[in-house]
């Protein structure tokens, strides 16, 4: 029976990179969750790759008829959300699906799955070390680093509402335990 890998963690935590070696390893069957979201493709998205793109209006429609396991409205009219047909569609055909979803909505996933999904919570070792790895990106203001941060603080009180935690102190280490909790929890010798 496929199973369901939920990642989350504040922003500079490492998640995405951490995700992204965990999809290179075949073994784990393992399928990206392609999310739903209101905003605009950027650059070269495409639907139904990146995200399947819709209108804020549809979006709307789509939470009254009780269609997303999770959402959230980041900005007004900036809707993400997991469908439960698209997830359902790629656990039927076999695939472990990954997450990478903000901590309400690993939370909420978790909640609806029980032990079918594994969350896995990733930190940093501590908010003066995000800070730094936020304005070494160099992408944002420090305005926007000092709302990451304070968003950060606020994440990291839900950690224990996962079934594990990783801190991300040493990139490649964290990479190799994530992969072992997965192999783990998927019941795949490594």
């Amino acid at each position: 029976m496929a199973k369901l890998i939920i990642v989350s963690a504040p922003s500079g935590s490492g998640k995405s990179t951490i995700i992204q070696s965990l999809m290179a390893h075949e073994e784990l069957r393992l399928a990206f969750s392609v999310s739903c979201t209101s905003r605009a493709p950027r650059g070269e998205e495409r639907d139904g790759v990146e995200y399947f793109f819709i209108t804020p209006e549809e979006f709307r429609q789509r939470i009254e008829r009780g269609e997303f396991l999770e959402y959230e409205e980041v900005y007004e009219n900036r809707f993400y959300g997991t469908l439960k047909a698209q997830v359902e569609r790629q656990l039927e055909a076999g695939q472990n699906v990954v997450f990478d979803v903000d901590v309400k909505g690993g939370c909420n996933l978790k909640k609806y799955y029980g032990d079918r999904a594994l969350a896995i919570f990733i930190q940093a070792p501590s908010i003066e070390e995000l800070r730094r790895r936020l304005e070494h990106r160099g992408t944002d203001t420090p305005e926007v680093i000092n709302d990451r941060v304070e968003k950060a603080a606020y994440e990291l009180t839900f950690a224990d509402r996962f079934d594990r935690v990783l801190i991300n102190d040493d990139l490649e280490t964290a990479k190799a335990a994530a992969y072992q909790m997965v192999c783990e929890f998927l019941d795949i010798e490594h």
